[in-house]
């Protein structure tokens, strides 16, 4: 499955949070979407998604335009099998009085109906594929970590056996040893099932890690974009060195990143006001 973003646009009241962005991820791709908070890349996660209407501009998926709303369960279920997303706080979207079998039991109930038996059959599956056991299955999520409420929500958003997977900022939140299980498990995951990425981050070292293509936004635009490896190198817009200059490091100058910081903001205000 194929998405395809093009001139998407979003305007709160004064502010233009998304500004003409276009871009495509290919059948089983992985391509990060990476900016700092407020550069609009939430808010676009969220209209690809459904969650929010675009003000001009379509999304794509197969050919066929997704961006208007939903008429009628069926086409719902068939949008929700097209793309689902992970939020960065999985608390918020799991139902705190269901057990991890239960939760994973009614999505599977949803989009495939069939047996007790057989439905019995795809949660155990989905558990053994998020890594999890007979402990977490019967767990509540206040009874799990924040790793394992993440390995739950994934598993929820794969019952519904999606071509496309939003992670937004999915690890942000965890332990680094944590994130690292994750994103390796978001690895094997796609290596089995063939499942594309729409990856949302901050984290230039993350994107790095589980992402072959890379759009940097700034201030609601795409300012660069192209293979991961080749962006993260040699970067050619002065934002991508910026983010890419304001990772700590040895021989870290916050004090230049800050100054490169001014002046980007500078000639950014100097080319809106001509």
């Amino acid at each position: 499955m194929s998405l395809q973003v093009a001139g998407l646009s979003k305007r709160y009241g004064p502010l233009l949070a998304v500004d003409d962005v276009t871009f495509t991820v290919e059948d089983g791709g992985a391509l990060g979407l990476v900016g700092e908070s407020g550069s609009g890349k939430t808010t676009t996660a969220r209209i690809i998604a459904g969650l929010e209407r675009a003000d001009a501009g379509t999304v794509m998926v197969d050919g066929a335009d997704r961006a208007g709303p939903a008429r009628g369960r069926g086409q719902r279920l068939n949008r929700a099998r097209q793309i689902q997303m992970v939020f960065q706080d999985p608390y918020l979207s799991l139902d705190p009085r269901l057990t991890t079998t239960e939760a994973l039991g009614e999505i599977v109930a949803l989009h495939e109906p069939g047996s007790r038996h057989s439905r019995r059959h795809r949660v155990a599956e989905l558990l053994d594929q998020v890594g999890l056991g007979q402990r977490e299955a019967a767990a509540l999520p206040r009874q799990l970590s924040g790793g394992q409420r993440q390995r739950v929500a994934i598993a929820r958003t794969l019952a519904a056996r999606p071509r496309l997977l939003i992670l937004d900022e999915a690890v942000a939140a965890l332990d680094v040893s944590i994130q690292a299980q994750i994103l390796n498990l978001l690895i094997d995951l796609r290596r089995q099932t063939g499942i594309g990425y729409l990856f949302v981050s901050h984290d230039l070292a993350v994107v790095r890690y589980v992402t072959e293509q890379v759009a940097v936004m700034h201030s609601g635009r795409i300012v660069e974009q192209g293979a991961t490896h080749e962006v993260l190198a040699r970067p050619q817009h002065a934002y991508t060195r910026l983010l890419l200059a304001s990772v700590p490091r040895r021989g870290w100058d916050p004090a230049a990143v800050s100054r490169a910081r001014r002046d980007l903001h500078d000639t950014t205000s100097d080319k809106e006001t001509v």
